[in-house]
């Protein structure tokens, strides 16, 4: 459905975006994460035709993005980090306004009204003014005119910056519901909403694209070792010498919160290496008491800082991406 192959942007001297490559299958949800200024809005304005690339191709629903940008136009929704709303106009007023742009027939634009103001759930304040609106239901109006026509891509750009944590979740659950019709970008430095939302990962920092793949394998590419959360009911002093000594394990860490429920530890292994079996019989041969023994996953804020601070910047050279 999109296919971004080498793109880049140059100002003069400044590199905004470099050899940025990713694809998104149709249905799919991709979220394009990065730190502000990391190329993420430059990206999303050269895939919307807003503005030429410097370098590379790009292509949407099989239509070039630089030989046919109108065709690429009629087939995206593009939300940009702050919608271009009209506040003296009501909600029915203004996207209306925004079906005649896209020059929908006049049938087309009640059909595309109704579905626009159904799907965001602005049926109840469509005929009120949009600068009466709370922020959180402007930026539904904001949805609804990227949707009015219909679009089989859908391109966000920080849908849910500025809003209160209620408002987070109500556009999060309805770019979920959105998802069941229209391949999505999402761009964001919110990680928890490429958690919520996203089937697929895209990490840009300073213009280049650092890794693309799940978050599952994400996670497995950059954890150094397998980490396993154990507590257990005893206090014995020697807990922590006698499952360092298990074959396979590497370090035995003890938790902070450790209390009078007993014990915790977070045990390190080789990658690959499953020892709870191991560390379970040592427990309960001891008789230590064994209340809880997990395996742990790096989250996807741990990827993102492993993958966009300048430390693990110097591991990975900038023309390569993560192989995954």
């Amino acid at each position: 459905m999109i296919s971004v192959e080498g793109l880049g942007k140059r100002y003069g001297d400044v590199i905004a975006i470099d050899d940025v490559n990713f694809s998104v299958g149709k249905g799919e949800v991709l979220a394009f994460l990065g730190p502000n200024g990391a190329g993420k809005t430059t990206t999303m304005r050269i895939l919307t035709c807003f503005m030429p690339a410097s370098s590379g191709t790009a292509s949407i629903a099989g239509y070039d993005i630089f030989e046919a940008p109108m065709e690429v136009k009629r087939r995206i929704g593009y939300l940009p980090e702050t919608p271009p709303l009209y506040q003296e106009m009501t909600v029915t007023e203004y996207l209306i306004f925004v079906a005649k742009i896209k020059g929908l027939s006049q049938s087309n634009r009640k059909k595309g009204l109704i579905g626009a103001l159904e799907k965001t759930g602005l049926s109840d304040v469509s005929k009120r003014l949009i600068g009466n609106l709370s922020k959180g239901y402007r930026q539904r109006v904001g949805l609804a005119q990227a949707l009015i026509h219909n679009p089989e891509v859908l391109i966000l750009d920080e849908p849910t910056v500025g809003l209160d944590p209620r408002q987070i979740i109500e556009i999060r659950e309805l770019i979920k519901g959105l998802a069941l019709e229209h391949t999505i970008i999402l761009s964001t430095h919110i990680l928890p909403e490429a958690t919520e939302v996203a089937q697929k990962i895209v990490i840009i920092n300073r213009g280049r694209i650092v890794a693309v793949d799940s978050q599952e394998h994400l996670s497995s590419q950059v954890r150094k070792s397998e980490k396993m959360s154990l507590r257990v009911r005893s206090h014995h002093p020697d807990i922590s010498g006698k499952i360092k000594s298990i074959t396979g394990v590497l370090r035995v860490t003890p938790q902070a919160d450790s209390n009078d429920l007993g014990l915790g530890f977070i045990v390190e292994s080789n990658l690959g290496d499953d020892i709870r079996d191991k560390v379970a019989k040592v427990v309960v041969e001891a008789g230590w008491g064994l209340l809880e023994m997990k395996p742990l996953k790096l989250s996807l804020e741990d990827v993102f800082l492993k993958l966009t601070t300048e430390e693990t910047l110097e591991t990975i050279p900038h023309t390569e991406q993560v192989a995954l």
